[in-house]
């Protein structure tokens, strides 16, 4: 899942690109090897100030009415008439929701209706306040365990059939806990349900997103949210070598 931010303030700099430079940077990402394009329009860093529904949708409209379903869509966003929007234009696509739900009441009943595949993601807070509710005293793991047990029941209630997990690294974890999670991916396999990772150039990487790719892929992660394509790819290529080189 190669990441494209329609933003003028996201984290990564070398993301940010504006609506009419984006078919550009769409192209250059499919060649890199990409199966996805996640849009984005809202800044979700540390800090990051809020955006209004009518400025996101100036952000994303101009590339999603453009879409061609060459390859598939993603759109992050926790709104739900963004959803409804994006829908409208552009068909079926992947929902990436970094609140799984909790900052819009409508949004698992929009997706629900839709039949949309949705990311539900874990986070606390907002991007004001996450870096200070890092605290899991029954550990980060068990926490994400029990939280993507009530997702569940949620999701099936509003018919979400097709949802992927995302345990949210970054939001609301410190990077010793970050670690912890890519090491513990296992236990979030008991839900059955593919495990997206989203370590791309975040603080505690300490600029090795390779590394922390390989560690989830090496603990189960089944898609990587990736800014450097070409790069992501040369991992999974050397990883599925050396299980080659084992059998």
């Amino acid at each position: 899942m190669a990441v494209v931010n329609l933003t003028p303030d996201s984290f990564f700099a070398p993301s940010r690109v504006r609506a009419a430079q984006a078919q550009g940077r769409i192209r250059d990402l499919r060649t890199a090897g990409a199966d996805i394009i996640d849009l984005g329009a809202v800044s979700t860093r540390p800090g990051a100030a809020d955006v209004s529904l009518r400025e996101e949708w100036r952000r994303l409209a101009p590339v999603v009415r453009a879409w061609d379903r060459s390859i598939p869509l993603s759109v992050d966003t926790t709104r739900a008439e963004i959803v409804r929007r994006v829908y409208d234009c552009a068909g079926p696509f992947v929902v990436n929701d970094i609140s799984a739900g909790e900052d819009d009441p409508e949004m698992l009943p929009t997706v629900g209706r839709l039949g949309l595949t949705y990311v539900a993601m874990h986070k606390r807070g907002n991007p004001r306040t996450m870096d200070a509710q890092c605290d899991y005293p029954e550990g980060v793991i068990p926490a994400l365990v029990a939280y993507f047990e009530e997702f569940a029941r949620r999701a099936d209630e509003h018919g979400i059939a097709d949802w992927i997990l995302d345990p949210g690294l970054g939001f609301a974890k410190s990077a010793e806990q970050n670690w912890a999670v890519l090491e513990g991916l296992e236990a979030l396999r008991v839900f059955g349900r593919p495990i997206l990772i989203g370590a791309a150039d975040k603080r505690f990487t300490g600029g090795d997103t390779e590394k922390a790719n390989r560690l989830a892929l090496a603990h189960g992660a089944d898609i990587l949210r990736v800014h450097d394509v070409a790069a992501a790819r040369e991992t999974i290529s050397r990883l599925e070598g050396i299980s080659a080189n084992y059998l």
